[in-house]
């Protein structure tokens, strides 16, 4: 048997026992023994099945008061599009939520006829999103990467998330093959001379929509954590005031540009032209309610899609400031 029909038929036993599991009611023990497999190897299915997308579960229907968190955050920020997600686990930062309301509303996006260019950043939060993306052939809509996706080593980034999008959806995928900062302002200029790199980035600049996760400056924030740029230069928009990262560019608590030439060194797109696109942000957790806080007030963001507890705690920021 080759590697290729091992690997088909996996999936549909993958397919068979989440079948099973879901539509059927049954227990992943009582998967097991109907499949004639170890209770190991049905967990293993069942998880494999939604890891590729193969478990679509759709829930028709709203919670108040998300809606009423939505109505507020849009009233407050000026945003076109915003998505409550109720909470249902007390992790840090909730990808598992985030995850499968950005990949939902991706779907959306591709379903649809009016967005055929996608601009996406990178990060964990996009990551979990791609991956709760249903399977879906969109050879119509193009995705574009908005940053550099290697440190500064030109180590590659672990949470790039062009391949795995294009993978998803069998759409064409541009990326940039350069860090995400680079060394010097001049070493920026020299590389986006490059001709391939000068067409990606026309490109980046006429997105129909863009998809963006948004960081915190702590020392251990992600950013720092994938090598992208090292603890002394994050310590140093900490200094100058930053709170918040959106696409390379910093933010301080009323949402103004940081004065830091790590903006100015981003393999992306200019604050500028950020201001002329449209951009979705996904993001949330504790740890980011000043993060997410200041990048609303920067008023670059369209649209959110955030979970309950950090709406919940950035309306009340808003109202006791």
């Amino acid at each position: 048997m080759n590697r290729r029909t091992a690997s088909r038929e996996n999936d549909t036993m993958a397919v068979r026992a989440a079948w099973l599991h879901y539509a059927g009611g049954f227990t992943q023990a009582q998967v097991a023994k109907r499949l004639g497999l170890t209770s190991l190897k049905a967990h293993r299915l069942i998880t494999s099945a939604n890891k590729k997308g193969l478990v679509k579960v759709y829930i028709d229907g709203d919670v108040t008061e998300c809606v009423e968190l939505e109505n507020q955050l849009s009233d407050t920020f000026a945003l076109n599009y915003c998505e409550v997600v109720p909470d249902f686990d007390n992790e840090p930062i909730p990808f598992t939520a985030l995850g499968i309301a950005g990949g939902h509303y991706l779907k959306r996006l591709l379903d649809g006829d009016s967005v055929r260019l996608i601009g996406v950043g990178h990060g964990r939060t996009l990551a979990a999103c791609v991956e709760h993306l249903p399977r879906i052939s969109s050879p119509a809509t193009s995705f574009v990467s908005l940053l550099g996706g290697f440190s500064q080593r030109f180590s590659a980034n672990p949470h790039d998330v062009i391949h795995r999008v294009a993978e998803r959806t069998g759409s064409a995928a541009y990326v940039m093959p350069v860090p995400f900062f680079a060394n010097t302002v001049k070493d920026r200029k020299v590389l986006l001379g490059q001709r391939g790199l000068t067409e990606v980035m026309e490109m980046a600049r006429g997105t129909d929509l863009n998809m963006a996760g948004i960081g915190s400056v702590e020392v251990d924030a992600s950013l720092v954590a994938s090598g992208m740029i090292d603890a002394a230069e994050m310590h140093a928009v900490q200094q100058a005031g930053g709170v918040g990262e959106l696409l390379g560019h910093f933010f301080d608590e009323d949402g103004q540009p940081v004065k830091s030439n790590l903006s100015d060194r981003t393999m992306g797109l200019t604050r500028a032209e950020l201001k002329d696109s449209n951009i979705v942000a996904v993001a949330g957790g504790h740890q980011k309610i000043r993060a997410i806080n200041s990048v609303l007030r920067s008023r670059l963001l369209g649209g959110l899609i955030i979970d309950e507890r950090t709406a919940r705690a950035l309306v009340d920021v808003v109202v006791s400031g």
